[in-house]
């Protein structure tokens, strides 16, 4: 079995892997959350770094000929260097992809006024990722960036239904308006922010669009293979979807069926010392 491998730190990946798997049903995938070390979001880039290398070294040596890294975080600190660094060392045959590059491709185009609000952990917004990838495709778009810090802590703690997570949201939206109130487009530019699509709904300025990745990165894939006939047919087509964690299987279970939408069943990996 050749399959897609899809990478998180936790369990953000999954609403990703959800909306890949639907449009693309026919390949086999492997998912890892690195559940163990994470969140990624508050962490350096050499950590970061070391972490994604070493879950990408996991995935080729399960076979896989191409890496989705779902996690934005890593997309930012990591995707560059194992892409120009070290995958050539490692196999210059095989893929490694990540989700900033598609969504920046895309997210002009949603907008009317030219300006986009980008919703994101620290490591990403400092990373200045999306300002830089959006400049490149949309010179014209004004992005404005707010680090929301403890929205992935409530999420994967699981507290994220209560009314407390409410206060931070409404907090961190109104920072990114009060830099911009002609933001009429904001991006969840974290795999987790999700599963808070509808409370923060309730504190988004009326006509405000809000975009999730899932969608766009499926599109993107489907069209890489589109355009990669040569690395479409070097992935296996049975259907099938494994799961991996750092951490407890079982935690892992219970916590990923609320991010990928059916119970699913995990297996425990051990990476580092």
């Amino acid at each position: 079995m050749t399959p897609i491998g899809i990478f998180d730190s936790g369990y953000g990946g999954l609403t990703v892997f959800r909306s890949i798997a639907d449009r693309l049903p026919q390949y086999d995938y492997l998912y890892l959350g690195d559940n163990a070390r994470a969140p990624y979001g508050n962490r350096s880039f050499e950590t970061v770094y070391a972490y994604t290398l070493e879950c990408v070294q996991w995935f080729f040596e399960q076979g896989c000929p191409m890496v989705i890294v779902a996690c934005n975080t890593a997309s930012a600190k990591a995707l560059r260097s194992i892409q120009q660094r070290d995958l050539p060392l490692l196999d210059g045959s095989k893929r490694v992809l990540g989700v900033i590059r598609p969504t920046a491709e895309t997210i002009g185009t949603f907008t009317q006024t030219g300006k986009v609000g980008v919703l994101g952990t620290k490591g990403t917004v400092n990373s200045g990722s999306y300002v830089l990838e959006m400049g490149h495709f949309y010179p014209e778009v004004q992005v404005f960036q707010q680090a929301c810090p403890l929205w992935v802590p409530f999420i994967e703690a699981g507290d994220y239904k209560g009314d407390a997570v409410d206060c931070c949201i409404k907090e961190d939206l109104e920072a990114l308006f009060a830099q911009d109130a002609g933001i009429d487009t904001v991006l969840l530019a974290c795999t987790h922010y999700p599963l808070l699509e509808q409370k923060i709904r309730k504190y988004l300025p009326e006509g405000v669009r809000l975009v999730s990745q899932g969608p766009i990165v499926a599109d993107s894939l489907a069209a890489y293979f589109d355009r990669h006939p040569d690395m479409e047919s070097r992935i296996s087509k049975g259907g099938t979807k494994s799961f991996f964690t750092t951490d407890l299987a079982g935690d892992f279970e219970e916590h990923a069926t609320t991010f990928f939408g059916e119970a699913i069943k995990a297996q425990h990996i051990q990476l580092g010392a």
